[in-house]
């Protein structure tokens, strides 16, 4: 059984690549996506076109330990997982400490980080809260960079369609099986 963390900004693909890539294992797997699990909050939800603050803070907490709670009852019970979130290497109080804590220890963390240019047509494609503003893709994109020199494997899918994607994202997690990273 595997757990798995797909992070990326936002329009990198995480959602998609992680739905098709849960829907094509030969075991039983999961998708369990942050972003659904926070817009499980109808009256009141955070929404991230208004900025980051307190409630939304809050919130990703909460959707975070929400997550992390039917990962590991997916996993107790034989089904494989794959989680996406954003998660920022520069914010470790919810950053993968978090996750590890709410998930467990063999959780293996992989980087989706397309080109900015990618990303920001990816976004314009969307609708609703989750299209964000281009200056906010773009400052979101330039945090992950962050990520490059983390130790975490890190697929640039800028030229990869979605099942090419999820191809080599079964060839990062072979190796990071055979040889955790560090983290």
């Amino acid at each position: 059984m595997l757990a798995v963390l797909l992070i990326g900004p936002a329009g990198a693909g995480k959602t998609t690549v992680a739905r098709h890539w849960a829907n094509t294992r030969r075991v039983p797997t999961a998708h369990i996506s942050l972003d659904d699990v926070r817009e499980w909050v109808c009256s009141g939800f955070a929404d991230p076109q208004s900025g980051w603050n307190d409630n939304s803070e809050a919130q990703y907490r909460l959707a975070r330990r929400t997550c992390g709670f039917a990962a590991r009852n997916f996993l107790a019970n034989g089904i494989s997982c794959i989680l996406d979130d954003a998660v920022f290497p520069d914010r470790p109080a919810v950053g993968l400490g978090g996750w590890k804590r709410h998930v467990g220890p063999g959780l293996l963390p992989v980087v989706l980080l397309p080109g900015l240019e990618i990303v920001l047509e990816r976004n314009a494609e969307r609708s609703g809260n989750r299209r964000l503003s281009d200056e906010e893709v773009a400052g979101i994109h330039g945090r992950m960079a962050g990520w490059y020199g983390s130790g975490l494997p890190i697929i640039d899918n800028s030229k990869y369609d979605v099942e090419t994607t999820a191809r080599v994202l079964d060839d990062v997690l072979a190796r990071a099986i055979a040889s955790p990273p560090s983290w």
